[in-house]
């Protein structure tokens, strides 16, 4: 008898425990979400619906005795119910798990929540392999707020494949929300679009098991085709950084601009809105779309960075010679576009890679010149969810490389592979079902190396 109630004991504790855990699951509106991960510290990010206590636990993978837990934050509608964390004095090259707690109680998710830290290789050994996921044209439908007809956004199961290809990190190359008309007028607007397309259960696990960076477009910026003179775009960058865990953004600009690290990569992520020259604007000899303390900065940047590959990441394409919507050749920047180029060759820089979107299309360009000049690459990738642009092939881009022209919802993954000289870049290319359908390979540009000159 005693033993009975025992149990019925222990099975009411059970229900009663499990039945909390539920409740205090309906306060989680999205996330929670990895942002930049360091040698010895994360970014974690977390939404919840209303007001609540929110605290983090996180542990050495498979050594529970090692768990420690963050301060309770407790979210507020100012600042639409979001807390982030950094988590500091981590082990580098190690695999933690972690355990999101809202109002005290354990929130269970049916995939294990886990990071890890980048590793010290420097001086130490050869950098090792590793891979990113990235990608452009986030599109979530909300049908009050939609065009009427088709319904232009689709297929969102893709967010659940990206996870699969298990990238050490994530870069979202702008357009990662569609503002609608007005939503930019106020700090409300913004908050609702964010909050709604970040809320999608497709999202979700891929929020919680990659580290995610990202820069923004002129739809998470504002109106279609916005540019510097968007009298709201201080609000829109708060609200960019508030949604996002990005690292600090580079000092004296006032711009979504910041730089990271990976192994043997450096990441340059632009800002093409907030100092960009109107496109229609016909009165100015050189027009800018990054401005000028931008420019500069990305120029001294280049030029210091150690980094075998160079990634530059921007909205909008950079090699794509058709005048043709928003590519660099396109509305008068052309000569801001020559400007970056002959720096370039100026300073004998290789492995620079610009990884850009915004198009709708995925393909890939190269401007080579013989032994001149070191190589440039520009990748596009888009849509992920967004419509596809049904034209690419009429658009006369003397720039692509043949067979590298993808016109439906797809996502890459980066692979910097290899040792030394072998060293090299494969991009696979897959559909909204996590299927291959295209690859290619970057090899590392020895324009230097023959030409007897320092390597950058």
């Amino acid at each position: 008898m005693k033993i009975n109630k025992l149990r019925l004991l222990i099975l009411f504790i059970s229900l009663s425990v499990s039945s909390l855990t539920i409740a205090q699951k309906k306060y989680l509106q999205a996330g929670p979400m990895l942002g930049r991960v360091n040698k010895i510290d994360i970014k974690l990010w977390v939404q919840t619906k209303k007001p609540a206590k929110v605290k983090f636990a996180y542990w050495e993978k498979n050594k529970p005795e090692t768990k420690k837990f963050t301060t309770t934050k407790k979210t507020q509608k100012s600042r639409a119910y979001i807390a982030k964390y950094i988590i500091d004095h981590l082990k580098p090259g190690t695999t933690y798990s972690y355990q999101l707690y809202i109002n005290n109680s354990k929130i269970k998710f049916d995939y294990p929540l886990e990071f890890t830290t980048q590793e010290v290789w420097a001086y130490h050994h050869a950098p090792k392999d590793f891979k990113f996921a990235f990608g452009s044209g986030a599109y979530i439908n909300d049908i009050p707020f939609d065009r009427k007809g088709n319904k232009y956004g689709g297929n969102y199961e893709i967010y659940t494949r990206i996870p699969e290809k298990h990238p050490n990190f994530m870069i979202w190359d702008g357009d990662n929300i569609y503002l609608r008309q007005n939503e930019w007028d106020s700090k409300w607007g913004y908050i609702y679009r964010y909050t709604h397309d970040w809320s999608i259960p497709e999202k979700q696990k891929l929020f919680a098991t990659v580290p995610h960076y990202a820069i923004l477009d002129d739809h998470d910026f504002g109106p279609n085709d916005s540019d510097g003179s968007f009298w709201n775009k201080d609000l829109s960058i708060d609200m960019f950084k508030l949604f996002w865990a990005n690292p600090r953004p580079v000092a004296g600009l006032k711009s979504a601009t910041y730089k990271f690290s990976y192994n043997d990569a450096d990441f340059f992520l632009l800002d093409n809105r907030y100092y960009r020259d109107p496109n229609n604007l016909k009165s100015k000899d050189y027009k800018t779309e990054l401005g000028a303390k931008q420019l500069q900065w990305l120029k001294n940047a280049l030029v210091f960075s150690k980094a075998r590959f160079k990634f530059v990441v921007m909205g909008g394409q950079f090699l794509n010679t058709a005048r043709n919507f928003e590519t660099y050749s396109n509305h008068g920047f052309d000569k801001e576009r020559q400007d970056i180029i002959d720096f370039i060759y100026k300073e004998g820089l290789t492995n620079v890679i610009f990884l850009t979107g915004d198009r709708h299309l995925t393909e890939i360009s190269l401007l080579e010149q013989g032994n001149r000049f070191p190589k440039i690459w520009d990748v596009t990738v888009s849509p992920f969810t967004s419509g596809p642009n049904e034209h690419g092939r009429q658009e006369k881009n003397l720039l692509r490389i043949p067979g590298t022209l993808i016109m439906k919802r797809n996502f890459a993954i980066f692979n910097i592979e290899g040792k030394g000289k072998d060293r090299h870049i494969k991009i696979d290319f897959y559909d909204k079902k996590g299927k291959k359908i295209n690859e290619f390979i970057i090899k590392q540009d020895e324009y230097n190396r023959s030409h007897g000159r320092k390597r950058h």
